[in-house]
């Protein structure tokens, strides 16, 4: 049965934050991580700059600690663009724009967005890395090609790459998106379609925002173990919150499920990446 008819690492070395004791700034940012761009908006204040530089540094720290894994990744290999107070949508804290490869949070409303913008990156990157070839899509989906996400191809059986890695991130999006059976829709996907089906729209289901939401809780969760890795500006509300509340987050063995699997991708990725591969 197709997957679309059931819906309509090594040891990484100490991080040594060499910034610690000195002003920040998106300058630094962008040479840490080498991000392809970082753009402000203009009506965003020395001041503001100034604490946002230091909330972003130490939060994309703290992913990469939780990630085991260089900066390179961070930045997609440079491919990733950076958006603060500008770019946004009206209404929307942070999103994230497959057309320009860059994720945007607004001013003053994007804290704890960042997990969730980034996996949207991550998932858009690995829709042309990991896939022998893409599925093409009817003007009813709103999809390009080259707007694919890795977690919507894999949902439609596109054939991936022979890799051990691609082996790893298949799980991942396996024990999100389908029950035990493998033949049925996650408990997270039922919670996140009746959601969808309550307020008419398409949204909480889409696979890429599944999968995002499954990342945040990963994220979050890296906390439970090491409170050094606890960063509201990084990521917020997936274990206490409406949302949660709703089922729009994984819960209990399904997210511990999610969480391996994750954490079993992330710790090989990164072995890859420390390599120099």
């Amino acid at each position: 049965m197709s997957k679309a008819h059931l819906f309509y690492r090594f040891g990484q070395p100490e991080i040594k934050n060499k910034f610690d004791n000195a002003d920040l700034s998106f300058v630094d940012i962008r040479k840490r991580f080498n991000f392809r761009s970082i753009q402000l908006g203009r009506w965003v204040t020395p001041e503001e700059q100034k604490k946002a530089a230091h909330s972003f540094y130490y939060a994309l720290i703290t992913l990469m600690k939780i990630l085991q894994a260089p900066e390179n990744l961070i930045s997609l290999r440079a491919s990733l663009s950076l958006q603060y107070g500008r770019g946004g949508r009206p209404g929307v804290a942070a999103h994230y724009s497959p057309h320009e490869r860059c994720f945007s949070l607004a001013k003053n409303a994007g804290p704890g967005s960042i997990a969730h913008e980034w996996f949207h990156a991550l998932d858009h990157y690995l829709g042309s890395q990991a896939f022998e070839s893409l599925p093409s899509f009817d003007q009813g989906l709103h999809y390009q090609s080259k707007m694919v996400f890795a977690s919507k191809a894999w949902l439609l059986d596109a054939p991936m790459r022979q890799h051990p890695l691609n082996d790893l991130l298949s799980n991942c999006f396996k024990v999100i998106l389908l029950d035990e059976s493998e033949q049925a829709p996650s408990l997270l996907v039922s919670c996140s379609n009746q959601v969808d089906k309550k307020l008419n729209q398409l949204y909480y289901s889409l696979p890429e925002e599944l999968c995002a939401r499954a990342f945040e809780a990963y994220v979050e969760d890296a906390g439970l173990e090491d409170a050094s890795l606890i960063n509201s500006f990084l990521v917020k509300g997936s274990r206490y919150s409406q949302e949660a509340e709703l089922g729009l987050y994984p819960k209990g063995e399904q997210r511990q499920k999610i969480n391996q699997a994750f954490a079993e991708y992330f710790k090989l990725l990164g072995a890859y990446l420390n390599s120099g591969l």
